[in-house]
This record gives structure tokens, sequence and C-alpha cells, in this order.
């Protein structure tokens, strides 16, 4: 009796559109491909915070002014974000992902030869539009690499890989310095990125495409309207520099109403104003920047707590900032799946509601804390902002139509920066108006914008 031959996914034509999800093993390896690039752009991210001191001696800089190594990476990847994004729409997302890796490849190498400050300077922004390349599109494409009905699972596995990445930054960062140059920091991603390459080419899936076209206009006046906002936001702690960045801001106000009434007027316009006047899209957005902006807030003020209030060293600083990222690591990819079987927005508003609470207990800790006693706290700040993340990011591309996924895509990127820049304005501000009780202030105020953002995820339905 002849049996049946076992039924096996067909290979997949990388030119063909896919619109629910790739059989494996190409799934494993298309969020491989995603992993690896996603990995890259978040550790370049901060991993040069460590080696600031070193590079602006060796390069002989003012501290000061090293600060732009930073600053120029930031700044490249905010205002193209959604210019990226909106081409992705367009062209389709692999053909802006593909790019963006190889300018991030290529412009690490060229940080990691730069002879002078300004070439590297340059570099770094240059790594940052390929970093946007990368950011802009990366939740997009993974709609199109799992299934509707495990997309949490792919969201959540995704910012596992954020968690991991943020939380070992610093770690990376110190094994690389102790045994090679700064150099190294940047040229790591060059194998790296070039097997990703490889992979994205093989593995990668074809997506819709809209044939839009993106208006020049439209370009400008965002990167004008988010780098006024983001230099703006970043010298409002600086008391000499307060009139600057109050005037940066109300330009950037004033642009910005300039870019929304033009973007009112387009068919398809580059801000995705279409999926704001969604409500659960706009409440997602709104809970994502707050609840960043907590996030951003509270682990800039904590190390300062850590050095100046409890007198600890800063390797003891550097493990105890640790077990925030690291249980958000691993609730995240748990919550994902829940996000599959739950209400989203329910499960987002009970994280952030554990986040608050555990941000009120570092609040209320006394002058001498146990070691035990704050580990747990800080985990339990990470456990609710993982509980929370991988459900709101799966409802924010979830309820954006699949050829509208790169501008839900480019905004869920847009609205994690613009909260952390708004966090860290914050902790400056309370540092420069109230020295005294600024690390009380950031946390309380943190714990309030937890609590905000769990309103506003619970107002979203299913």
């Amino acid at each position: 009796m002849n049996r049946p031959e076992p039924k096996t996914a067909p290979p997949v034509d990388p030119s063909t559109p896919v619109h629910d999800g790739l059989p494996n093993p190409q799934r494993m390896l298309a969020f491989a491909t995603l992993a690896m690039a996603t990995a890259m752009a978040v550790l370049d991210g901060a991993i040069v915070n460590v080696a600031l001191p070193t590079i602006a001696h060796e390069l002989a800089v003012p501290n000061a002014k090293s600060v732009w190594i930073v600053n120029a990476f930031q700044f490249a990847v905010t205002v193209s974000l959604l210019p990226l994004a909106a081409l992705g729409d367009s062209l389709g997302y692999r053909r802006v992902y593909r790019p963006g890796l190889a300018l991030f490849t290529l412009a690490s190498l060229v940080c990691a030869l730069a002879p002078t400050f300004p070439v590297l300077t340059v570099a770094r922004g240059v790594q940052g539009l390929g970093a946007a390349g990368i950011m802009s599109v990366n939740i997009a494409l993974v709609r199109f690499i799992y299934p509707s009905s495990r997309l949490g699972r792919g969201v959540g596995n995704i910012a596992l890989v954020v968690a991991v990445c943020s939380a070992g930054s610093p770690t990376v960062a110190a094994a690389i310095l102790s045994v090679a140059s700064w150099r190294w920091l940047f040229l790591v991603n060059v194998p790296i990125g070039a097997v990703a390459l490889v992979m994205a080419a093989r593995n990668l899936p074809a997506t819709p495409v809209s044939k839009r076209s993106l208006d020049p206009t439209s370009v400008i006046l965002n990167a004008l309207t988010f780098g006024l906002f983001i230099t703006g936001v970043n010298g409002v702690g600086d008391a000499r520099g307060l009139p600057e960045a109050v005037a940066e801001l109300v330009t950037a106000a004033a642009i910005g109403a300039a870019f929304v009434r033009r973007q009112l007027r387009l068919a398809t316009p580059l801000l995705p104003l279409d999926l704001l006047k969604r409500p659960v899209f706009a409440l997602s957005l709104a809970t994502s920047i707050s609840s960043f902006a907590a996030q951003s807030l509270a682990l800039v003020a904590l190390p300062f707590y850590f050095e100046d209030t409890l007198r600890l060293s800063e390797t003891a600083t550097g493990l105890l900032m640790t077990p925030w990222p690291l249980a958000t690591a691993l609730m995240a990819p748990i919550a994902g799946r829940l996000a599959d079987r739950f209400v989203p927005g329910l499960l987002g508003s009970a994280g952030l509601l554990v986040m608050a609470a555990g941000l009120a207990l570092v609040a209320l800790e006394g002058g001498d804390p146990g070691v035990a006693s704050l580990v747990g706290r800080l985990a339990l700040c990470g456990l609710g902002f993982g509980f929370f993340q991988s459900p709101n990011n799966r409802l924010i591309i979830g309820s954006a139509p699949p050829e509208r996924s790169g501008g839900a895509s480019g905004l869920q990127s847009s609205g994690r920066l613009i909260g952390q820049s708004f966090g860290a304005a914050l902790m400056a501000v309370a540092f420069g108006r109230w020295p005294e009780h600024a690390i009380s202030i950031a946390l309380w105020t943190a714990a309030g914008l937890s609590l905000a953002g769990a309103f506003a995820s619970g107002l979203r339905r299913a």
C-alpha cells in the first residue's frame, strides 16, 4: 500500500509578496536577520557612551564637544525615521531595510578608521541614517515574517532583542575596551553586518508596494520639526542655554503646525495622519511615549541615586542597573505570546500599573536600603515594562492596514525616541531647578507617567 508523501512547506519565492507569514525554516532565518541588524543598531545607540572620555582624549577634543559623537547618531535617526518608513510603504520594506543595513555597515567601517573628530562625527550621522533604515521598518517586516495569529510572539521576540542589547551595552563596551581600542566598538559591526546582508538577500520576504511618492517639502518640514524639537528638549536643562532651547521649541512647534497642515492636504502624507485618526492607534502611540518617558527618566536618575545618595561604586551601580532590563528581556516574549490570546490593551495597563508600583517602591526606599530589596523593586519595574511593551507594539502594528505597516513602524520608533528624549529632558530640568530633591521628583514623576500610560492603555479595545 502506497503511503502519501509527507507535506512540507514550499520554498518562498523572494520576489513574491508575502501576506500572512513565512513557513519555517524561512521564518527563523528571516527573524535571525532582523535580530542581528536590530542588535547592532540598538547597541551603537548607547555603546559609545562608555568610550567618550577615551575618544575625546585620543582625538584631542573637549569633553563637552565629544557628546556630538552620540548626538549625531540620535539626530540622524530621529529626522529620517518617518521618511524612510514612508519609502518602505512605497517601495517595499526589504528595499529600505537592506540599503539601510549596508549603509550602517559601511559607516561603521569609516567610524573605526576615522582619523579626526569631524570625520568620526559625520560618519556617526551616516551610521544613524543607516540605523533608521533598519529601525523604521523592522516591526513592519515582523508582520510579514510571522502569521497574524503569532504576531505578538514576533513582536515580543524583537522586544527581547532590544531589551538584551540595552541591558548589555555597557558590559559589551567594557569587554571590548578591556582588550582593544575604542575603534573596535565600530569594527565589530563589519563582519556581523556582512553576514546579515547575505542573510537578508536570501530570507527577507517581499512585501506589497503602494507606488506612493515622497513629498520633498514634507521631508524638509519633518527634519526641521523633529530636529529642532530634539535639540530644544536636550537644551532645556541648561540654565545658560534655556532661552535658545525655548526658541528652538517654539520654532519646532510653528514648523510642526505647518507640517501637519501640509499633510492634511496630501493624499499620501508623510506623517501618517490616517493612522492617528484610529483611536486604538493614537492611544497606543500616546501610551508608548508616556511609558518610554517614564523609563528614560528613571534610568537617568537611578545612577545618581546609587552613587551620590547611597555612595556606591561605579561597578556596583552597573550591577544594580541590570535587574530592570534583564527582567524586561525575560518578560517581553511571554507578554508577546499572551497578546495573541488576550486583549493587548488590558495587558499593557496591567504592566504599567506594576511598573508604577515598582517606581513608587523605589522612591519610598529608605536612605540605607538592602541590596536584595532594591534589586527586587527594580526587577518589578522591568517586569511591568516588559509586560507592557510587547502587547503595545502588537497593537500599534496590528491596528494598521498591512500596506501601512511602514508608517506604523516608523511612528512606533519615533514615539520611543520622543519619549526617551522627553524623559531625559525632565531629569535635566529637575537637576537644574530642584537639585536637592531631583531624584525623588524624577522617580515620582516617572511613576505618574506610568499611571497615565496605564489609563490610556485601558481605554483601548480589541
